[in-house]
């Protein structure tokens, strides 16, 4: 078992690697003067089991490109299996044609990166996980639950002082998985979208937040307009606290100033993608999924249980 790293996020990769025992591959990635990316690896590969860490998060079609060349470069390399390990899977959001005449970029990702080479792919918290059912080689799906829940459980608070509240109807799902770690009731913030940026939020469905700690549970906060309009509904109805969590913190602008304006207590963020310094702010705390992807990992190369990690 070998372990390469993208640019995307060296410093993941060397957790993972450390978790794992291991000495990160030796490889060298750059880019020819006209923008060309190009790789070589360093040492031999032929007959290993590869495993490369490269999520996909901005700037997306850089990192994305980079992960085809790498597959590319192990495939004629003679590696015996690849296995793309992408924290955060790019495009995933386009995963359905909601509306005449647009992509489904989700599957022409899917596509692009089996016929590059893959022979499976590991990600964490898909934005929709039929996206799965895109890839025709096997994908391990894993989810940041036991890594939040755990610190939320760290903070001490009671289960029937705890409400979970899924910000949108399609979150329900993620909020249960919480839910029964956790203790305490559900809550559902009825969304509307206006637009692609746009959306707002309009009522609170189920338990009563009021004296309540809420905790908001979402798959990604990219612009953080849904998540902090959620907690500003939650604020209003009198809820004594309000956490946020994701798993994938894009945090495109205007999403630093949102969560600082915000009536939130802290924000809880993995580590899939790379936090900028200029992110790095109080209300923000960043955990590390390098275990989990580790031990996901050295069970795939032993043919072992993955599911079971979240049983």
């Amino acid at each position: 078992m070998k372990l390469f790293s993208g640019r995307a996020h060296p410093e993941l990769s060397r957790k993972m690697c450390e978790y794992l025992g291991l000495p990160l591959g030796r490889m060298m990635t750059g880019n020819f003067p006209d923008g060309e990316i190009f790789c070589k690896i360093d040492e031999n590969v032929r007959g290993r089991d590869i495993f490369i860490v490269q999520p996909t998060g901005p700037p997306v079609n850089e990192n994305l490109m980079e992960l085809l060349i790498m597959i590319e470069s192990f495939k004629r390399a003679s590696a015996e299996r690849i296995t793309a390990v992408i924290p955060y899977f790019g495009y995933a959001r386009q995963d359905r044609k909601d509306e005449g005449r647009v992509p489904i970029t989700a599957k022409l990702v899917a596509n692009v990166i089996t016929r590059a080479g893959a022979d499976r792919v590991l990600t964490m918290d898909l934005h929709a996980a039929q996206v799965q059912g895109f890839f025709d080689i096997p994908v391990d799906h894993l989810y940041a639950v036991p890594v939040i829940d755990e610190y939320i459980k760290s903070m001490d608070y009671y289960s029937e002082d705890i409400v979970v509240v899924s910000p949108d109807g399609g979150s329900i799902k993620r909020a249960l998985m919480h839910m029964n770690r956790l203790g305490g009731q559900l809550a559902i913030i009825d969304k509307r979208r206006s637009d692609a940026e746009r959306t707002q939020q309009e009522h609170i469905i189920g338990a009563s937040v009021e004296g309540k700690v809420a905790l908001i549970f979402d798959d990604m906060i990219s612009t953080a307009g849904s998540i902090c309009g959620a907690a500003d509904a939650i604020h209003k109805q009198g809820a004594a606290a309000v956490y946020l969590a994701a798993t994938h913190g894009i945090l495109c602008n205007p999403a630093i100033d949102r969560i600082k304006s915000s009536p939130v207590e802290g924000v809880i963020l993995t580590d899939t993608i790379p936090l900028d310094s200029d992110k790095t702010i109080d209300k923000i705390t960043v955990l590390s999924v390098a275990p989990l992807l580790g031990e996901a990992i050295k069970r795939i190369h032993r043919n072992e249980s993955v599911s079971r990690l979240f049983v």
